[in-house]
């Protein structure tokens, strides 16, 4: 059985954080080809299945009981908004292009817990289980994923993977739906292979300016 958490008043808070970043002088943009750089919002669509990332405060129902994480059709769900941080040590300054072969956080931002996963069987096809943990954007060491793209550094018009640092698997959807309480929804796993279910584009959000000039750093998708 799924089960609910409270419910987290955050819609407000995230209509804030979105309108202090278009504020005079914040170095947003809402559009155009660029980098992905670190403290932005956004969506992630993963180009197989053509869904978008997505979390809300309803928990598995089996393996870790953590909050649940899936993929949605829909593009103006606030519940996809996914933010770019770096790892506890702050690795990710503000405005920072993110390198291929970069460790990210993506943290929800109405919730405000981490992408994770563990060694946990995924509720429908069994593959690894991902989940949203934390509070307030705190978690633990199996919240890392590293950002797999081919240049130097994440470009948002280019296919990426994301690769577990913790276990090494990818972050990947094959196509099962669930049922009732968020019927229609599709699972997101982690799969031990890359391949054409675990590529994904950055979509609608607000991205950060690039504050410094990029760097070298390279990995291969």
């Amino acid at each position: 059985m799924w089960s609910a958490g409270r419910g987290v008043a955050a819609g407000a808070a995230l209509l804030g954080l979105l309108l202090g970043l278009l504020a005079p002088g914040s170095g947003a943009t809402k559009s155009g080809a660029g980098l992905v750089t670190c403290g932005s919002v956004l969506k992630l669509f993963n180009t197989q299945h053509r869904v978008r990332l997505h979390s809300h405060d309803i928990k598995y129902g089996s393996g870790s009981g953590q909050q649940s994480v899936t993929g949605v059709e829909a593009s103006d769900d606030a519940n996809s908004y996914w933010r770019i941080r770096g790892d506890s040590k702050g690795g990710c300054p503000r405005g920072s292009p993110v390198r291929c072969g970069q460790a990210v956080r993506l943290t929800h931002v109405l919730t405000g817990k981490n992408l994770h996963t563990h060694h946990f069987p995924s509720p429908l096809s069994n593959n690894q289980e991902v989940s949203a943990f934390g509070e307030d954007g705190e978690g633990d060491d199996l919240d890392l994923w590293m950002v797999r793209c081919s240049g130097q550094h994440w470009e948002r018009q280019a296919a990426v993977r994301f690769q577990h640092m913790g276990t090494s698997v990818f972050l990947s959807v094959t196509g099962e739906q669930y049922g009732s309480p968020i019927r229609g929804q599709l699972e997101v796993h982690g799969m031990p292979s890359a391949n054409t279910h675990n590529t994904w584009k950055a979509m609608e959000g607000i991205f950060i300016k690039p504050s410094v000039d990029p760097s070298a750093g390279h990995d291969e998708l």
